[in-house]
């Protein structure tokens, strides 16, 4: 549809625009207005299809800088953001004899479920690492219950989020923290810290589509909810923001904070959460520890996965390097792209004004003997040429308002709108540049074809 109203813009629009000119007498016969719009009335015309084409490109080329620049910006800023400490690791809870993992039925050993009842550090010390590497080392467990998932969060809201939503999984289990092992996390991290009363929960969420159905739910009061048998209502009507494992971005789903009081038990726990930082600061040391924890054949995680036991991790030397190569990509394919579409179009213009001025070179001799001075010729090319020039991009622009607003809300969660602002004027200095460029060496090439010998 787009690409059809681009057509048909370009199809009516000379047409159009002449024939409103033609009613303002004083601007259609004054100086040389005539003869520049007849021309451009009849540039457009003849190349309805070439001047989509290229308008088409530069909304490209618009859309493209301006929302993957943008997206890098917000990669690098919520990079530095979300990897606070050195160091997480995690481990599941109370292993059962056989659990199902992607479509398969999987046994577990004595020792692995054994293992999953006591907390990590002894985990790391009963398998030979040196608990001296480490420092600001907190452990704090994550509880979750099939009898609170994301149905019975939503309560009566269910039905009708089911039906804008239909592809969510419905019956995943909430994650539940007591307040306390969160402010932990939260001082450690340099975050927000809460409070609650004994018959309060907050819920957390910062990954952007997820919490806009939360408030959904939370904007409508109190939303009790059910956890080992007592109630309670939220603090708030809406998400507080906060996360626990770190990310290249945010992407907490949802946290459900409750007090201390919470009488939660060992068997609803689901994980043994560790957050850490490295007990040194050179990066020359960190690099070495870093090693330590690596996926590599040589690693402890390695080992103990060797050994059976499963402890999952994240480093932020290894989050900062993959978000760092997938952001050079990014930028690179954007540039290269939307610098290709943009050169591409300039030349098309200006190598069809340049070949127009050669055809035309006779009706500016005309000019001069019916007394239009070499000023005055000179002022009409570059009005023809600026507007020849303009439309396409003017279009592009007015396309591009929509289009960067689609691709932010495709990319939600991983590029946010208050980038947009420097990313935008990045993509008009770059547009500036090389558009400006090729006009004027538009008009001074048709300028120097027209000149009177």
């Amino acid at each position: 549809m787009g690409i059809v109203g681009t057509v048909l813009v370009f199809w009516s629009l000379s047409g159009f625009i002449l024939q409103v000119v033609q009613k303002m007498k004083n601007t259609y016969l004054k100086d040389t207005n005539m003869f520049v719009l007849r021309q451009i009335n009849n540039k457009i015309n003849t190349m309805v299809a070439s001047m989509s084409v290229i308008c088409l490109m530069l909304f490209m080329t618009i859309s493209i800088l301006s929302s993957s620049l943008a997206l890098r910006n917000t990669m690098q800023r919520e990079l530095i953001e979300m990897t606070p400490v050195d160091l997480n690791l995690y481990k599941t809870a109370n292993l059962p004899e056989s659990y199902k993992k992607y479509g398969k039925e999987i046994k577990t050993t004595k020792e692995q479920r054994e293992d999953s009842k006591i907390p990590m550090v002894q985990t790391l010390k009963n398998n030979g690492l040196d608990m001296n590497v480490l420092k600001d080392t907190i452990e704090i467990p994550i509880y979750a219950n099939n009898e609170l998932t994301w149905s019975d969060f939503f309560g009566i809201k269910l039905e009708q989020l089911k039906a804008k939503f239909p592809n969510l999984a419905y019956d995943t289990a909430e994650q539940i923290v007591k307040i306390s092992d969160y402010n932990k996390i939260a001082k450690l991290y340099g975050i927000d810290e809460y409070k609650l009363n004994d018959n309060e929960y907050i819920m957390l969420c910062d990954f952007t589509s997820m919490e806009e159905i939360r408030n959904e739910v939370l904007s409508e009061g109190n939303n009790p909810i059910t956890i080992a048998g007592k109630q309670y209502k939220s603090k708030y009507n809406e998400c507080k923001s906060g996360f626990i494992l770190m990310s290249t971005s945010h992407t907490n789903t949802g946290i459900i904070l409750v007090p201390d009081n919470c009488p939660l038990t060992n068997d609803m726990k689901e994980m043994a959460f560790l957050a850490a930082n490295y007990n040194t600061n050179s990066d020359e040391e960190k690099e070495k520890i870093e090693e330590i924890f690596s996926s590599g054949d040589s690693g402890f995680i390695q080992n103990l996965s060797d050994n059976g036991l499963e402890i999952d991790g994240l480093t932020k030397i290894s989050i900062m390097e993959a978000s760092i190569g997938l952001a050079t990509i990014i930028t690179f394919i954007a540039i290269y792209l939307g610098i290709i579409f943009l050169i591409a179009s300039s030349a098309i213009l200006a190598l069809k004004q340049l070949t127009d001025s050669a055809d035309n070179k006779q009706r500016y001799t005309i000019l001069r003997k019916i007394g239009c001075d070499e000023k005055m010729i000179n002022r009409s090319l570059f009005r023809q040429i600026g507007i020849f020039f303009g439309v396409p991009l003017v279009l592009a622009i007015i396309h591009s308002i929509f289009g960067i607003q689609f691709a932010i809300k495709l990319m939600s969660g991983l590029a946010s709108e208050a980038d947009l602002v420097p990313s935008a004027i990045a993509t008009v200095v770059i547009i500036g540049v090389i558009y400006g460029l090729y006009f004027l060496a538009t008009y001074f090439g048709s300028k120097n074809i027209i000149k009177e010998e």
